[in-house]
């Protein structure tokens, strides 16, 4: 697996397969094509079903300037490895092209590509959560020091940062009034809920202010406003929420939220390395699901859950997610992913707290569920899977 920094990408939303993975990849291409005269993109699948919603072509656009680019749409053709391929072209000056490179958009901002290597080197040699519980265990050690254990020394000054943007990203949505971006002229919810929480009694002003917190980062997203990918763009809303929410509440240390922050990522690595984070590939439940399920574990960490309770809260948030589709209303990242980022930050909070009153067994494992996850999002229709062609999509 490479590392979690990688699961934590700083970007502007509103979506990471859709905006942040294409415009690398269109920077990568007109770098290396830098003296040709003009460009052609063109996007495939899920990619181009929901890429104007998802505001791709302004982001291919943006990475390609000064040069001019020409941007055909075909949603009907699904290349084979990926839902979401682009292909792109250069041309010059008397039209002929010179290169050309297919390409898919993974999830989380990730890309693959035949034949070139744009991954990142993989630096954990463990892929399973059975066998980082064992070390654990034989080690004496949590999760978060096996994370310490692999990554680099700059490992905690970025989740500094990460931590950073997403209280940022919290604080600017519960004081950013109006409507979002695109056709449905929603209006943003996060400001008045975080007023009406106030007035509440502890219990029930708990959870609306975890709700506000979701609403506002995935509401900053939706307005293309920056964001941390957690595991993606469109369930960026649920860590952030947890995470500010504790923070606020039970004033935990910055660095017990950056071990939290260790551990989550250690849970977002797992699914993706297992089965995906791509909504185009899984559908919603590898979005969201992976999201409820980081944030449970980090909330696990925070209150002293043992490794094995940790890895029940996360195996929670995923597995009652499973089967959830990726059928978002106009292409836009809006209905119904940002109440979806509300509802699994709240879930991720009762996974925590189902987790600590146990200690920790239990009959289905993290690694079946993500294992689960993977077959369940291959056997999803396309039509469920960011095509917009079904389910909420068709109303």
């Amino acid at each position: 697996m490479e590392s979690i920094s990688k699961i934590y990408k700083i970007g502007n939303g509103p979506s990471s397969s859709h905006t942040i993975g294409p415009r690398k990849a269109a920077l990568i291409f007109k770098e290396k094509n830098s003296t040709s005269h003009h460009f052609k993109a063109t996007l495939y699948g899920s990619l181009a079903a929901t890429g104007k919603g998802h505001l791709t072509d302004v982001a291919i656009i943006e990475a390609f300037k000064p040069f001019e680019i020409e941007i055909v749409f075909e949603p009907t053709i699904f290349k084979e490895f990926h839902p979401n391929a682009m292909q792109f072209e250069a041309f010059d000056l008397d039209n002929s092209k010179t290169d050309e490179w297919l390409v898919y958009s993974i999830g989380g901002g990730d890309l693959s590509a035949p034949g070139i290597n744009i991954s990142y080197q993989p630096i954990y040699n463990i892929h399973k959560m059975k066998d980082i519980l064992l070390w654990c265990e034989t080690n004496g050690k949590t999760l978060w020091e096996y994370v310490e254990m692999h990554e680099d020394n700059n490992f905690w000054n970025y989740l500094s940062e990460v931590w950073q943007v997403m209280k940022d990203s919290v604080e600017r949505g519960i004081d950013t009034e109006g409507s979002l971006p695109g056709g449905l002229n929603l209006q943003r919810k996060a400001p008045s809920y975080f007023i009406k929480a106030s007035g509440y009694k502890a219990s029930l002003k708990s959870r609306s202010l975890v709700f506000a917190y979701a609403l506002a980062v995935a509401e900053e997203n939706a307005s293309g406003g920056q964001i941390v990918t957690a595991p993606t763009c469109g369930s960026s809303g649920v860590m952030p929420a947890v995470l500010y929410h504790l923070y606020k509440s039970y004033e935990f240390s910055e660095k017990k939220i950056l071990k939290a922050l260790a551990t989550a990522g250690l849970i977002g690595n797992l699914v993706k390395k297992n089965a995906s984070v791509s909504g185009a590939e899984v559908g919603c439940q590898g979005e969201i699901g992976t999201a409820c399920s980081m944030a449970a574990a980090a909330a696990n960490q925070l209150f002293g859950g043992s490794p094995y309770q940790i890895e029940y809260a996360a195996e929670m948030g995923l597995e009652h997610h499973l089967g959830l589709t990726c059928d978002p209303v106009c292409g836009l990242v809006q209905i119904p992913c940002i109440e979806r980022n509300a509802f699994a930050a709240v879930r991720a909070l009762d996974a925590n707290i189902y987790s600590m009153l146990s200690d920790g067994k239990h009959r289905v494992s993290f690694d079946r569920v993500v294992g689960v996850m993977r077959e369940t999002g291959h056997d999803i229709p396309s039509l469920y899977k960011e095509t917009s062609e079904g389910g909420l999509a068709k109303f």
